[in-house]
């Protein structure tokens, strides 16, 4: 594949009216061809350091179930992140988890803006159209990005099923984590196994910045690893996502302090 014929995003259309909006930035692993491997083997490929394990599924699915828009990040994350701001100094990473990425070090000014501009702004364009479309009614949508972490890291288990990150507003976060809670058979994470403060980053940029109500919402890999899964995941979200978009407010536009300072002017 050219990298002229490489999409960097996929929108999924829904119900734009809906309130809805649903992200999965490290949804797939795919590299364009001029690309090849980066220099890596290709089970680095099946491995949560080139996507998000599940979560093209799970986003696909959930999409499917409640009739709303998502907008998918169709390149690895290993080729450029697009959960990080431009000036973050792991947007291009050398080295992920012990993999060496060979096709990122050295890497020109000239190749890291041609990542920017040919794989990462576009992204982040669709995402805002996106948001702007089921802006169109005038209440702020609520969005939901969806993201997986690893059952380890390094030899230590991770306890929770489930991880809700965010930053200062918590308008999402409370609700969200108390439904998922209710029934008393998982563990959920309150900004684990991650701070969800970071700055440039998806959530930062296109709902803090503007006031709308979001979270990120993080699932361990190994229950959305197979179809079972991610339908099992799927019913399970799907109810709890519909009584929050039902919250009006939910809906309204307000802006919160950034733990990570000031926003830019």
């Amino acid at each position: 594949m050219d990298t002229d014929d490489f999409q960097p995003f996929e929108i999924i259309d829904g119900d734009y009216d809906g309130g809805m909006v649903l992200l999965a930035d490290h949804a797939m692993n795919r590299l364009p061809a001029r690309y090849g491997d980066l220099g890596l083997p290709e089970d680095a490929f099946r491995r949560h350091i080139a996507f998000d394990i599940g979560i093209e599924g799970l986003t696909r699915r959930l999409a499917d179930i409640l009739n709303v828009p998502a907008v998918l990040g169709c390149f690895s994350r290993l080729l450029i992140d697009p959960n990080r701001g431009e000036d973050d100094p792991t947007l291009i990473m050398k080295i992920s988890d012990g993999a060496i990425v060979s096709g990122n070090h050295p890497i020109t000014q000239e190749e890291w803006d041609f990542r920017l501009a040919t794989y990462h702004r576009p992204y982040h364009r669709a995402v805002e159209q996106t948001i702007a479309k089921a802006s169109a009614s005038g209440r702020a949508p609520l969005v939901l990005s969806l993201h997986s972490f690893t059952p380890y890291w390094r030899e230590t288990p991770r306890p929770w099923h489930a991880g809700v990150l965010w930053d200062t507003d918590d308008r999402v976060v409370v609700p969200l984590i108390e439904q998922l809670r209710l029934p008393g058979d998982i563990v959920v994470g309150d900004n684990e196994p991650y701070d969800g403060a970071l700055r440039g980053d998806t959530m930062y940029r296109h709902c803090m910045i503007p006031g709308i109500p979001h979270t990120l919402l993080e699932v361990r890999q190994d229950l959305i690893g197979d179809e079972q899964g991610i339908e099992d995941w799927a019913q399970r979200l799907a109810p709890i996502f519909t009584t929050l978009n039902a919250d009006p407010t939910l809906h309204e536009y307000k802006i919160f302090p950034s733990r990570t300072g000031p926003y830019p002017a």
